[in-house]
């Protein structure tokens, strides 16, 4: 009923108390990037903290934003009239022939009215989100409205009734000062700032919009009779046939028809050397195409297209928030309030001990505190370090699904990895097969075939791909079921047939001898029994990723240690890791066994990373202090995980853990910028060297500085888009 309303959480609407209905993201909804939990239909201001909204979903040409052309169209206004009221107020001080408007009541008059259109015209948005923070949480925009309506107001004030001030408010000449320079020349300075800012902070954004970039604005379709004929990539449909040129790029995902070539994938996985493509290999649209000429298939096309899924889940990740933002959250509750009583306290010190004139010095300091302390800096430290390091580490294959996973990368102290389809390929080939008493080899596997092909392990899928190596045609299995952990068993025809462990199909002691043999080799085995019979050991090896020795050995220079984790037995995966120099293993482990180890490690005080493919590491991954899904894996991996590595490659977990490192230092440095900008302000705002060096710092003066501070940040933030890990 209220469509307007959009929430990050189920619940009831505030307005007429009807339960909230989940709704599509998009470029209608818009965001804060401070407060991700604050969504509107359209764009606003935060109500929070009164920055402007960001739309959720990230375009490849990004409209820009309505507040960035709005203040733009404001300081146009302000630039002029602030210049003007700048003259008047300032120029007699400092230029002789226009000493006599010092005090002409005409020349004050004129201050008034070139001021107001600046405070109350351009200055109107700041002042309208100063109230609304009244009457909820108080913020930036608070500070803003108090010091500019107290000089303005003051100064109104004194050219209506002069006479009602005491004499502690004139100077030497019996006048009472005005502050309009001061008050346009905050709101002038302010927008500045606000521009400047707003224009920063779309850059954060550059990395995944670099990315949807990649897509070529034409596809080269190839009609049924052969003719081909380049057509906009919107008119693309899933099951068209698309020509992929020499040295082009590949329009949309899907699969290799003809041709040979090898593809550079590095703009999406980070992988600089380009990979071998033939018939049936997949494509990711956006990808180079080498020397060859190739024949696709469209499969993924427009929102289900590799590159819109890593903008999506990176656009969502940037939203989310680190642990280590809760600091600028907590300080941001407290520092508002803190501000305003040292503005007071200043006040009221300048106003009882200071000189004259007292009331005239008392409302400069009050004011030049407010503006100098906004918190700004302080709410952006964190968020704009995040959101750029979240679009740097997409372009480098490394996708955060949360800010939490890209902040503990830094500090983990142990890497636990699966087996299979992690350290190795994931695709064992079947090697040998020895079969019992009674039996032949191509029954054996038509069997178990038959069987496994409704199985997703990969000794299944190999023990599939074995026969049909043989050209058998695997039968239709009935009654199938499967224990994880242990193994599969069906009805093929009359037969009952059970594949899996010694254990699960009954074999142990038929092919002990061999299984012995194949183990110390690092190879893995699979069971069959016929009708409860003993009716074949398979062996197979799965062959270990290439790199992947390189990648832990980088993992261990960079301080962690490397475990691995894994339900294959012990013979076989101490073979792995002997090869690999991993020297800590856990084998023979169930799926739910392996939380539970994740557990006993985290117990131990280790703070510790789990890197998988499957469905039965999910559990662990969720367990782990970050969780590291391979690019080839299960969505259930893929959705449990906090990092997922598109191309699945041990050393993405390299770069991954130097960007956060990066990252953390650059937040780092953004705290201490704000923190330290405000510890020095504001002291100097209310004049503490006032004693000492009879100096003071202006509203003006303070206003700019604000700005600055927060354009620091945010240009501090966007190094990380330089990023080379």
């Amino acid at each position: 009923m209220h469509p307007d309303i959009v929430r990050e959480e189920p619940g009831d609407c505030p307005v007429c108390g009807m339960a909230l209905e989940p709704v599509a993201a998009s470029t209608s909804h818009w965001t804060c990037p401070m407060h991700p939990d604050v969504h509107e239909a359209g764009p606003g201001h935060c109500t929070d903290c009164g920055c402007a909204l960001e739309p959720v979903t990230v375009t490849a040409a990004p409209e820009e934003n309505p507040e960035l052309t709005d203040f733009r169209r404001r300081l146009w206004i302000a630039g002029p009239l602030t210049m003007a009221v700048l003259v008047l107020s300032m120029g007699p001080m400092v230029i002789a022939p226009l000493a006599p408007l010092g005090h002409a009541p005409g020349a004050r008059w004129a201050q008034w009215l070139l001021a107001t259109p600046v405070v109350l015209g351009s200055g109107w948005p700041f002042l309208r989100r100063g109230v609304e923070s009244l009457r909820g949480r108080l913020n930036m925009f608070t500070l803003i409205a108090l010091g500019v309506a107290a000089a303005y107001l003051f100064s109104f004030a004194a050219l209506l009734v002069p006479q009602a001030f005491p004499v502690s408010a004139r100077d030497a000449m019996g006048m009472i000062p005005l502050y309009f320079e001061a008050a346009a020349v905050i709101v002038t300075l302010v927008l500045a700032g606000q521009i400047l800012e707003l224009r920063a902070r779309a850059r954060t954004g550059a990395a995944l919009r670099a990315l949807l970039d990649l897509a070529p604005a034409v596809a080269v379709r190839v009609a049924e009779d052969g003719t081909e004929s380049e057509v906009p990539l919107t008119e693309v449909a899933r099951q068209d046939k698309l020509r992929v040129r020499p040295g082009a790029r590949v329009p949309v995902d899907g699969v290799v028809l003809e041709g040979t070539t090898s593809v550079d994938e590095s703009m999406v996985t980070g992988e600089s050397v380009p990979v071998p493509r033939a018939p049936g290999d997949k494509l990711i649209g956006g990808t180079v195409n080498g020397s060859g000429s190739l024949l696709m298939w469209a499969e993924g096309i427009g929102p289900e297209s590799t590159l819109a899924r890593i903008v999506g889940m990176v656009a969502d990740a940037q939203r989310s928030r680190a642990p280590i933002h809760s600091l600028a959250d907590r300080v941001s509750g407290w520092f508002v309030p803190a501000v305003v009583a040292v503005a007071v306290v200043s006040a009221l010190v300048w106003w009882l001990v200071g000189p004259e004139p007292r009331l005239a010095h008392a409302l400069v300091a009050g004011v030049t505190v407010l503006i100098i302390a906004c918190p700004c800096a302080v709410g952006l430290a964190t968020p704009m370090s995040m959101t750029v390091a979240m679009g740097r580490g997409a372009q480098t294959g490394v996708l955060f699904r949360e800010a939490r996973a890209l902040e503990a990368l830094a500090s983990l102290d142990m890497l636990v990895c699966d087996k299979t389809g992690t350290l190795t390929e994931g695709r064992p080939q079947v090697e040998a097969v020895h079969v019992g008493e009674g039996f032949q080899e191509d029954d054996v596997l038509k069997l178990a075939s038959g069987v496994a092909q409704q199985s997703d392990h990969p000794l299944a899928r190999a023990v599939v791909a074995a026969a049909r190596g043989r050209r058998i045609r695997p039968p239709l299995a009935r009654a199938v079921e499967s224990e994880a952990g242990a193994g599969t068993q069906g009805q093929v025809g009359a037969a009952r047939v059970r594949l899996g462990s010694a254990d699960y199909a009954g074999c142990r002691a038929t092919f002990e001898a061999q299984a012995a043999t194949a183990r110390e080799s690092g190879a893995s085995l699979v069971f069959v029994s016929v009708d409860d019979r003993p009716a074949a050991l398979v062996v197979a090896r799965d062959p270990i990723r290439p790199g992947t020795a390189e990648a832990l050995a980088d993992l261990r220079r960079l301080g962690l240690q490397v475990t691995m984790l894994t339900g294959d037995s012990e013979l076989a995966a101490r073979h792995i890791a002997r090869e690999l120099g991993i020297d800590r293993v856990v084998a023979g482990v169930k799926p739910e066994g392996k939380a539970e180890a994740i557990r006993q490690l985290q117990a131990d005080g280790l703070r510790v990373a789990m890197a998988g493919d499957g469905v039965n590491d999910g559990p662990a991954l969720a367990q782990a202090d970050v969780g590291i899904a391979m690019g080839h894996g299960t969505d259930v991996a893929k959705q449990t995980a906090g990092i997922t590595l598109v191309k699945g490659d041990l050393a993405a977990i390299g770069r991954a853990r130097r960007l956060s490192a990066a990252t953390m230092r650059n937040v780092r440095q953004n705290l201490w910028l704000a923190f330290g900008y405000n510890t020095l302000g504001v002291p100097l705002a209310a004049g503490v060297l006032y004693p000492l060096l009879g100096w003071t710092l202006t509203p003006a003066f303070a206003a700019a500085a604000m700005s600055l501070s927060s354009v620091t940040v945010i240009t501090n933030a966007l190094r990380l888009s330089r990023f080379r890990p």
